[in-house]
């Protein structure tokens, strides 16, 4: 965790604390939706509780002739909450989410600020108190994005001093005091908010981080680190995938075991490592002859495997073997002596009745023995 903090000068913007990857950004958005519309939903529905509820202190504090105004302006303000609720049920909310929440805590906090100002100044020590709540809630509550959560409670203080200052002359030390804790409540509140944001963004990068090397370690388990060609284990699960295909669909699928004829012999001459530079160049020749569909596997040595997918007849089998042959004939260039390589294969057609992945290789494996025991360079199909 201390190398991704150590990295996030590099990665956060300080301020904002967004991805300075455009891409990162929208993926962590993306990943974030489904917390931000749930906890919102949650926040929404609690808030209106808590507005529904302060409304009980009017009993005492609202002059009978001012009652009908603090309600108004009460439920004007949770028409907006309400809407937001709505919405957060379509895709609306997917693009509009921080706008949307922003929105309702805007309507909160200036609601507050229409229903205080209906209530005498003696009574306002119980309804400003709901502005800090406010503040609260907006930094660590409902969801809002910590930039925007600055902005709404900077705007509803300044609303809030402009309407108790200019329009209706509070005294002084009243408002100087109100000021005081809702400052306060933001800079405790902001302070929680960014902190809590940041670490979020933060775990979020540690998780992508874990990621990336659970699928690096996942790729490197199921390839073969010399030609990076998927394996046995990946080899078979492919085979897997086209028993069920041609079952399903009734297409004919082809497996190709390869040997390398001589390579022995150039490896113990020329070396080690102009070996696997061989096997590199013949996992490259062996890929460009196949389609996209088809898998080209290194299953140990100089042993390969193609396993050809959905073939329109056994036509296509012969001429996919004639091709593997033929590209490996040619001089291998780039390396000591020019080498040439031969190859044997075996064929094995399936489906067939109880074939399972490993008798699909084997059946393979032997038909290449029968190529190789007799004339090399050539294939040989498997007997059905």
């Amino acid at each position: 965790m201390k190398a991704t903090e150590q990295g996030a000068t590099h990665t956060l913007e300080r301020a904002t604390l967004r991805f300075r990857d455009p891409q990162l950004e929208r993926a962590y958005r993306h990943a974030s939706l489904p917390r931000i519309r749930t906890h919102g939903r949650m926040a929404i529905v609690v808030g209106m509780v808590v507005y529904l509820l302060c409304g009980l202190l009017d009993i005492w504090h609202v002059p009978a002739e001012a009652a009908a105004g603090v309600w108004q302006a009460r439920l004007t303000a949770l028409t907006v909450p309400a809407l937001v609720l709505l919405l957060s049920f379509t895709a609306v909310f997917r693009q509009l989410s921080q706008a949307l929440l922003a929105a309702v805590c805007l309507a909160a906090g200036f609601g507050l600020i229409a229903i205080q100002s209906q209530v005498p100044v003696e009574s306002s020590a119980y309804y400003y108190p709901a502005m800090v709540m406010v503040t609260f809630y907006t930094y660590n509550f409902i969801g809002v994005r910590f930039p925007y959560a600055l902005a709404i409670d900077a705007l509803l203080l300044v609303g809030y001093n402009l309407v108790f200052s200019g329009l209706l002359d509070y005294p002084g030390h009243i408002l100087f005091g109100h000021d005081v804790f809702i400052v306060s409540a933001n800079l405790i509140a902001g302070t929680t908010g960014y902190l809590v944001e940041r670490q979020g963004r933060l775990l979020y990068l540690r998780e992508q981080e874990l990621e990336q090397e659970r699928q690096y370690h996942r790729e490197r388990s199921l390839h073969d680190p010399l030609t990076g060609l998927p394996n046995r284990e990946l080899l078979g699960d492919r085979i897997e995938q086209a028993m069920a295909a041609g079952r399903r669909h009734r297409r004919l699928q082809g497996g190709l075991f390869i040997d390398l004829d001589g390579f022995k012999h150039l490896n113990d001459h020329l070396g080690h490592r102009v070996g696997d530079q061989l096997l590199e160049q013949v996992a490259a020749r062996l890929s460009g002859c196949v389609r996209g569909v088809d898998t080209v596997a290194r299953i140990g040595g100089d042993e390969f495997f193609v396993l050809a997918r959905d073939l329109a007849g056994e036509q296509d089998i012969h001429l996919l073997a004639g091709k593997l042959l033929a590209s490996l004939r040619e001089p291998f260039c780039g390396l000591p002596g020019t080498p040439t390589l031969r190859a044997s294969i075996g064929v094995c057609l399936f489906p067939y009745p109880g074939m399972d992945a490993t008798d699909i290789i084997h059946r393979a494996d032997m038909a290449m023995y029968r190529v190789k025991s007799a004339q090399k360079d050539d294939y040989c199909i498997a007997a059905g």
